[in-house]
């Protein structure tokens, strides 16, 4: 079955970072709606915007204070709906974030839960009497998963950060809840919803201590827990069944075995899942580095395009808000130009959805501040004070992981133009531009024929041109290589080869086609040789 979102190209949009139209430092809708002949030249045909929900911001939107309502930093509703509706004016769809394991500690329901400890709100949330914490699990954002009420004394559930307390999804009033936040959107015409640690819902009953050792103990009781599948298909039959909508799932910890009991064709929990695992490359665990080997890049990729091929959906990404900029992470800013291309048709002519990441299409990188206080990300500084107390790490080393890997990274405001703050804003933008906005920004790769914007409108055009890049199969040529990464797809009568050179250094290789009876449709560099220079993208087309 041919489905829509198998043929979208989804951007997503980082609200408070993208575009401030008012001057106050921090972006927002109207912003937004001055940019959207921008997204729709680029040649997507979705939007996901992160939360713009009501929130206390203690993680940028990710703690809901009220499902229902804007943030005023933001804007209002009906500059909401005016937004969806020219999104929609232009061709394109709107996904929304829908952030429903936790909510805010400020929400309505949990400060009815606290004030009265009989409240039916009680149990819309893990509340545990006493003053000792009920298990060793550890959170995300570092220590323990619980914090003490001395009022009511009780400890309280938050696999994030306290002020992100988890909701009690074996609760059906909690799921109905749900439900009618979803229904609220989807009726007002949203086109779906990226879910966010949605494998995070179903807890192990009676929350038992954890017997592994591990930086995150206790994720093997909250992570695809015994009844996510069933609230997964309630949520299908009650609500995704009545609407045509999208869902992509973010999913923790998953294999490509587990992947599938979500989205494989038939079951259709959701419609793909955003993976994590080419996302520890570079690491053992986000914060504990190692060095970056492109061929285990290569190897993680060609794994998930066998396994979930003609079962489910993969989907295609670098970037988004918690990750860094894969230009400096996974490319070479040596040679920032041609690692940029290179690591989108690598990714984006494989079968999936691709996600592009504000600023991924202009080649954008991390910013490398010096000191912690540039940092606003609240995990960022948990992690800093946790490496500094208590493991002893020194300054220095600690500010090495964090530009390397800090969320930060990805959240810097758009670089628009070269004038002060990069175009984002008049005022003192409430996360520093990158220092490289004078020469990495939107206005001059709109006037380089071969910048990496015009790059991904090529890519993206030929994407809409050929169903082989959308529905094509894969097989992959020299999987243990470790400089040269060559594939192909086959649909129908047509056949596409990529074939990149994944180092600094000139290659000469093996064709394993006589590309002489193919046609060149992309290629990074002006030269069309056999050998291949540093970084180079080459994508063939054969109708057979």
């Amino acid at each position: 079955m041919n489905r829509w979102y198998k043929e979208s190209i989804v951007y997503q949009i980082y609200p408070r970072s993208f575009q401030d139209s008012n001057d106050d430092g921090i972006g927002d809708l109207r912003g937004i709606i001055n940019r959207l002949d921008y997204i729709r030249d680029l040649g997507v045909t979705a939007i996901w915007l992160s939360p713009v929900y009501d929130s206390p911001l203690f993680d940028n939107g990710y703690d809901i204070r009220d499902y229902r309502a804007i943030l005023s930093e933001y804007g209002t509703m009906d500059e909401f709906k005016e937004l969806l509706s020219k999104v929609h004016e232009r061709g394109m769809k709107l996904i929304m974030d829908c952030v429903v394991n936790h909510t805010s500690d400020q929400h309505e329901w949990f400060q009815k839960a606290i004030q009265d400890p009989t409240s039916p709100y009680h149990d819309y949330y893990f509340f545990r009497k006493g003053k000792k914490k009920p298990n060793n699990w550890l959170s995300y954002f570092g220590g323990s998963v619980w914090t003490y009420l001395p009022q009511i004394d009780e400890n309280y559930l938050h696999v994030f950060a306290p002020e992100q307390p988890d909701l009690n999804w074996e609760n059906p009033k909690v799921r109905e809840e749900i439900k009618d936040i979803l229904r609220f959107w989807l009726d007002m015409g949203i086109d779906g919803f990226r879910c966010d640690v949605i494998d995070m819902l179903s807890k192990t009953p009676g929350l038992p201590n954890s017997h592994r050792l591990s930086l995150i103990r206790g994720s093997e009781y909250f992570v695809d827990g015994p009844h996510i599948h069933d609230y997964l298909q309630e949520l299908k039959r009650d609500i995704a069944s009545k609407y045509d909508m999208f869902t992509v799932g973010e999913c923790v910890y998953i294999t490509p075995v587990q992947a599938l009991k979500y989205t494989q064709e038939g079951v259709d929990e959701l419609n793909m899942v955003f993976s994590f695992e080419h996302m520890g490359v570079d690491n053992w665990y986000k914060w504990f580095l190692r060095k970056f080997r492109p061929v285990r890049l290569k190897k993680v990729l060609s794994k998930w395009q066998h396994a979930i091929n003609g079962k489910g959906w993969n989907s295609l990404y670098f970037e988004n808000h918690d990750q860094p900029r894969s230009v400096s992470r996974f490319g070479n800013l040596r040679f920032r130009n041609e690692s940029a291309k290179m690591l989108a048709a690598m990714l984006f002519f494989q079968q999936g959805t691709p996600f592009i990441y504000q600023g991924e299409e202009i080649g954008m990188t991390n910013p490398d501040f010096e000191d912690i206080s540039q940092y606003r990300d609240v995990e960022t500084h948990n992690i800093y004070r946790l490496g500094r107390k208590l493991l002893h790490l020194s300054s220095q080393r600690m500010m090495k992981k964090i530009r390397y890997m800090s969320r930060d990274n990805a959240r810097t405001p758009m670089q628009w133009n070269s004038q002060a703050n990069g175009g984002f804003t008049r005022g003192k933008p409430w996360l520093e531009v990158n220092p490289n906005y004078q020469k990495i920004n939107v206005e001059e790769s709109q006037k380089d024929p071969n910048s990496i914007l015009n790059y991904y409108k090529k890519l993206i055009d030929l994407r809409k041109t050929h169903p082989v890049i959308v529905f094509g199969d894969y097989q992959e040529h020299y999987p243990n290589h470790k400089k040269l990464v060559y594939y192909e797809r086959n649909y129908q009568n047509d056949q596409l080869l990529v074939i990149c050179n994944y180092s600094d250094q000139n290659l000469t290789f093996e064709p394993k086609h006589e590309l002489k009876n193919y046609e060149l449709i992309l290629n990074n560099y002006p030269d069309d040789q056999l050998i291949l220079l540093p970084y180079q993208a080459k994508v063939y087309l054969r109708r057979k």
